[in-house]
């Protein structure tokens, strides 16, 4: 059977017509909160750690590093948290005292952790096997009861080096439970967005379905979108090595096609508890070999004598335990394209990034959203949302710190606007 993601929830874009736009991005201030802002780097090599998790413990709040390993972290005074934590993959979960970490430009080291042999249990497992046994042990080792959460998503489009659209915003997001047959909901919170065309493009890259087709890559709820206890024999399965991720040993299996069908399949890897065999991350692409094929899974819209082919994919998600339970906790697309006219001689290059991190989540009361309030998935983002022009736009919200390149992209945009 055809995987749900690849038949009807499959990543979608609408190419039309160039419309200008402009924006101002302001900066935070309230005094309700305390603001950690800093960088986090390998303590030997001095390497940036980048999408590392940067959460308060104890509580729910949290975000991620970004592709610069940099990250801004807002905690509520009300709160009286002493300590944050900084977790990443092969690294030694680290807590820093928050009195001592405020101000500009800190810079936070974290060790590698590296496994003593006693410390491993060797399963005598097939790799196949320990795959199917976390995909049977989903309804153990994540909730059973749908939550709240908050969570802050950015997509962004670049044609070349230029980036021509931005937008972010917090979202309210109804999560299922991972037991029922029941989809994740998403309500735009507020948002707001800024495009810096200047010049007669002939064309304008679209997201459909924004914040939905990140959701869609919680493979512990949705699956179908790789493997499948009914697709394993589309798979081939090698267990590559042992890494730490949240003090816990983690095997790394990957997995390549090893059949031809009518849709492309994906190769990447699985990170899988040893303890309790979870899933607690999943890096893939989509297999581009056959190029016709795979652009068949992207493009809705396009102008008669467009070619748009898919060059690269990159798709990451990332689980947080928190008590006996894993929950979404970062997703990160980034797809490169181009395009070229026929009879034409131009051509051009795209790269589009979404991501979203979980920021905040609970339990309590939880209410699914009506219809009325959806943000469904045949909508375009940066269609639904304004532009804003608020110095405190985001207030206490924890965001995902932009990275250097749309720091500048933002302050042209700004500049652009005040023209």
């Amino acid at each position: 059977m055809k995987p749900v993601f690849n038949n009807v929830l499959r990543f979608g874009m609408t190419i039309i017509l160039l419309a200008c736009f402009g924006i101002t991005f302001g900066q935070v201030g309230d005094d309700s909160y305390i603001t950690i802002t800093g960088m986090a780097k390998d303590a030997s090599s001095h390497q940036k750690i980048v999408f590392a998790s940067v959460s308060v413990p104890g509580t729910d709040i949290g975000t991620v590093t970004n592709s610069d390993g940099e990250f801004i972290l807002k905690v509520k005074k009300s709160l009286n948290a002493e300590f944050f934590e900084i977790t990443h993959l092969g690294y030694v979960n680290k807590k820093f005292e928050i009195n001592s970490s405020l101000g500009n430009d800190r810079v936070f080291y974290m060790e590698q952790h590296t496994f003593p042999l006693q410390e491993l249990i060797v399963r005598p497992k097939e790799p196949r096997d320990l795959v199917k046994m976390a995909l049977r042990n989903i309804k153990l080792n994540y909730s059973e009861k749908p939550n709240m959460m908050t969570g802050f998503y950015r997509e962004s489009i670049k044609q070349g080096r230029e980036y021509l659209s931005i937008s972010e915003a917090v979202v309210d997001i109804s999560k299922a439970s991972y037991t029922g047959m029941q989809s994740d909901q998403v309500k735009v919170f507020k948002g707001r967005k800024g495009s810096n065309v200047k010049k007669a493009d002939t064309l304008m890259v679209k997201l459909q379905g924004g914040p939905n087709v990140a959701l869609l890559l919680d493979i512990a709820k949705n699956n179908d979108l790789i493997i499948s206890l009914d697709s394993l024999d589309n798979y081939a399965y090698e267990m590559t090595s042992v890494v730490n991720i949240d003090d816990k040993p983690n095997y790394v299996i990957s997995f390549t096609p090893k059949v031809n069908i009518s849709y492309p399949l994906y190769y990447g890897k699985l990170y899988i508890t040893e303890d309790n065999l979870a899933i607690t991350m999943a890096e893939f692409s989509l297999d581009l070999t056959d190029a016709e094929k795979a652009s068949r899974q992207f493009v809705r819209t396009k102008p008669t004598g467009l070619i748009f082919t898919p060059t690269a994919t990159s798709y990451l998600v990332t689980y947080k335990q928190q008590g006996a339970k894993y929950y979404l906790n970062y997703v990160r697309i980034e797809l490169k394209f181009k395009s070229d006219w026929k009879r034409k001689w131009f051509k051009n290059n795209y790269t589009i990034m979404s991501e979203v991190a979980i920021t905040d989540r609970h339990e309590n009361n939880i209410v699914r959203f009506t219809n009325q309030e959806l943000f469904k998935s045949s909508m375009v983002f940066a269609d639904k949302i304004k532009f804003f022009g608020d110095d405190d736009f985001w207030g206490a919200y924890n965001i995902i710190e932009p990275e250097e390149s749309i720091q500048n992209a933002i302050k042209k945009i700004s500049k652009s606007l005040k023209k």
